[in-house]
């Protein structure tokens, strides 16, 4: 749960600069702002474009300023689907919703609870590094076995999938699962583009909006009753801080 609270609270700011409609090589790449700026239209045609900090302006680590934009195109879908995993978990853990099995080996059961960050503060510091880890490893696969980096004119959003020279007999594609999009058209793949990324800028919203209610009551009105107090740390992933006390 924490570990999509914080790519949400990191994809805050990319989440005002529009993002693209593309396909890995037959979908044209939205990379410069004029792109943008188009695409912002499809997004939301009454408030248009809006990039109030003006990152889409900027040359991050002394790039391009297309790589620039292909980086917050990523981290705008990225988060934005995380972000999406994290409302719905919410609501889940917020009804005691939670698997009937034992969470880790030595029998401890998944936590019941009607305050989902609890749920968190309840699972041990080993197993939280056992996700920390593969996450970790996604993040380095996605970096390095795609045919062309995001930030070079690669599709962002894309999740290279695993085959039998990365693990022995395969795994599950993540990007396409299901193999929903084989048969799509390029026209239906950019129009589900455009809700995924509405959809996730919506969500980013929601769960700053749950967390905020939780640790601060009356700070979202409308959730005001419904969102229970939280006395945890919100963004504190681990139950002892990683750092040594200054």
């Amino acid at each position: 749960m924490k570990t999509a609270i914080l790519a949400s609270v990191i994809a805050s700011a990319a989440a005002f600069a529009p993002a693209s409609v593309n396909q890995r090589s037959t979908t044209q790449l939205h990379e410069s702002k004029e792109d943008l700026a188009a695409l912002a239209k499809k997004l939301n045609p009454v408030l248009g474009y809006f990039d109030p900090l003006g990152l889409s302006d900027d040359e991050f680590w002394g790039q391009s300023n297309e790589a620039t934009i292909g980086f917050l195109r990523e981290s705008e879908i990225k988060h934005g689907r995380i972000a999406m995993f994290a409302f719905v978990g919410y609501i889940v853990h917020a009804n005691g919703i939670h698997f009937p099995w034992a969470m880790q080996l030595d029998g401890t059961p998944f936590p019941s609870v009607s305050n989902a960050p609890e749920a968190w503060d309840q699972i041990s510091d080993a197993a939280k590094w056992q996700i920390f880890l593969f996450i970790g490893f996604l993040e380095f696969y996605r970096e390095v076995a795609s045919d062309k980096h995001y930030m070079r004119g690669g599709k962002p959003g894309y999740f290279p999938p695993f085959d039998a020279s990365v693990i022995p007999g395969g795994a599950l594609n993540y990007y396409d699962p299901f193999g929903w999009s084989k048969n799509r058209s390029e026209e239906d793949k950019a129009n589900g583009l455009v809700k995924e990324i509405n959809n996730g800028r919506l969500a980013m919203i929601g769960i700053l909006g749950f967390l905020s209610e939780g640790k601060v009551e009356g700070s979202v009105p409308a959730l005001k009753g419904i969102i229970p107090s939280y006395a945890g740390e919100p963004m504190a992933p681990f139950s002892e801080s990683i750092f040594p006390s200054l």
